[in-house]
């Protein structure tokens, strides 16, 4: 595993080098090298794309290059996974996270979207406030041209759900692309990779002030697959949410600046709303409370609280205002749910609506309604129960049990509260469940792919999953048994002692501080 070193540090050339000498960070660049060349097939590229051309010219447009696509971008996820597990090691604590994270997402930054269509759907709706049309009142589809060419059916005549910030941040991104769809999708991944940078830096350093292992949070949070493929890959607006958001909290971890970290929040959530759930844990991160029977301790905390949600909301209206689009964006929250995902109130829905008959749509609105209430209920319990105690176990628990009661589910998702979770256990490991849903996403993920692709790419791609997943069962349970036993009959020195001497090396030198 990684952890920032605080010491005077080394040129970055040297930095590089020291990172580019392991072998796992190695791997894990071919990986997203195969993915990104997986990202090519027709499964992901819009009609309108000016890559379909060369694709036809080489014989990849048809079937046999949504196959090459999906075994590509199956077995790129699968590497990916693989150099992860691979730097949990204290082995590699020297090495910059940044500059791993960086190495890790080079194809990415020429690569169209990963895994997803949703930058053109920005890029569009970025369009629209360019053409003087409000992306609440209606979808791309409202305003004819390639933006709305490069849009997927699905989301072409639907409104826009996003907050007012993220949209205007898509127009200008869009007037910089000169009007160019495919440029505009290049471009969405500078505020990606900025908010990426703020969260590998800033999360390492709220770690060591408050007193969580920093091995745990650099390993899970900062290198966290999920975050490379579709904070970057992907380019999702969730990345420009949750730079902002780290960066509040890791203002609000200073006694008395909770007040700046609540503005950040406030224009966090003006970009995706779930966001605005930070603002109350702030200012309990440094003030809290260790029981509701102190009242001496209670009360005020409970004012520096409502006082940070306030801060957040005005900040949030004042960016809704000025901007110019209001909040149309509350007649849209249900577009996201609107297709199939993984999220438990679709699942129960559609089970639902088998069971009753094929036109009980009331039921599926009244199952996405009771989950989400379930949701609610669940953060104000473990808000009351842990907010002013365990501030950062509540904060972590309720973003993921937001994502997790929403009509829609998708992997990038899951970071809200996952990039947090490290900080909830300053004691023991990052649980093993949450590696394994960053597994199962992953899965998701790559079957998805094939989805797309077709009958017999997803066969394909399932067959991969479950190969990988027997592959994890037998050698990440049973390898170490089975290696330390191999080795011996070839007379060579067991792996897995090498790494814990060389781990315990490293402990001795690690840094205390980030």
């Amino acid at each position: 595993m990684i952890v920032s070193n605080p010491a005077k540090a080394p040129q970055w050339r040297d930095e590089i080098r020291a990172a580019w000498a392991v072998p796992y960070v190695r791997a894990g660049l071919v990986a997203t090298i195969i993915i990104a060349l997986g990202s090519l097939t027709p499964a992901y590229l819009p009609q309108a794309s000016p890559v379909w051309p060369i694709l036809r010219s080489i014989g990849l447009a048809g079937q046999i290059g949504r196959v090459a696509g999906t075994i590509l971008t199956v077995c790129g996820v699968f590497l990916l996974v693989d150099a992860w597990f691979r730097l949990r090691h204290g082995v590699y604590a020297r090495l910059k996270p940044l500059i791993v994270i960086g190495i890790w997402a080079l194809p990415f930054l020429v690569s169209p979207p990963i895994f997803s269509h949703d930058v053109y759907s920005y890029g569009a709706q970025g369009w629209m406030i360019h053409n003087g049309q409000n992306p609440y009142d209606g979808g791309p589809g409202l305003v004819p041209g390639p933006f709305s060419d490069y849009t997927p059916w699905v989301w072409r005549y639907t409104a826009a759900p996003y907050g007012p910030v993220a949209l205007q941040i898509a127009r200008a991104i869009v007037e910089l692309s000169h009007g160019l769809p495919w440029l505009a999708a290049l471009l969405m991944r500078l505020p990606a990779v900025i908010g990426v940078i703020l969260v590998v830096t800033l999360l390492p350093r709220i770690a060591q002030r408050t007193g969580a292992d920093v091995r745990q949070v650099v390993w899970f949070a900062c290198l966290n697959p999920l975050l490379v493929i579709d904070y970057i890959g992907g380019a999702h607006n969730d990345a420009w949410m949750m730079g902002l958001v780290v960066t509040g909290l890791w203002l609000a971890t200073r006694v008395r600046w909770w007040p700046a970290g609540a503005v950040l929040i406030g224009v966090a959530a003006a970009m995706k709303q779930p966001a605005i759930i930070v603002a109350v844990f702030l200012p309990w991160l440094t003030q809290g409370f260790s029981s509701w029977r102190d009242r001496s301790a209670v009360w005020p905390a409970l004012g520096r609280s409502f006082l940070s949600g306030m801060i957040a909301v005005a900040v949030f209206v004042a960016a809704s205002f000025s901007t110019g689009l209001g909040f149309g964006w509350v007649d849209a929250v249900s577009v996201p749910g609107s297709v199939g995902s993984i999220a438990p109130a679709y699942l129960i829905g559609q089970l639902v609506q088998w069971l009753v008959g094929p036109g009980s749509t009331a039921a599926v609105v009244i199952v996405n309604r009771v989950v989400l209430v379930a949701g609610l209920v669940f953060i104000a319990w473990i808000t009351i129960k842990d907010g002013g105690s365990k501030p950062w176990k509540a904060l972590s628990w309720s973003l993921l049990a937001l994502a997790f009661s929403l009509a829609a589910l998708h992997p990038w998702y899951l970071l809200w509260g996952g990039l947090l979770l490290p900080l909830s256990r300053t004691r023991r490991n990052v649980p093993w469940p949450a590696v394994l849903v960053v597994i199962l996403m992953l899965c998701y993920a790559a079957m998805n792919v094939g989805d797309r692709n077709g009958t017999f790419a997803i066969i394909v791609a399932a067959l991969a999953v479950l190969v990988w997943l027997a592959h994890l069962a037998i050698y990440h349970h049973f390898g170490s048994v089975v290696m330390t036993w191999w080795r011996g009959l070839l007379g060579r020195r067991p792996h897995q002692a090498d790494l814990v001497e060389e781990s315990a090396r490293d402990d001795r030198d690690l840094p205390t501080q980030t």
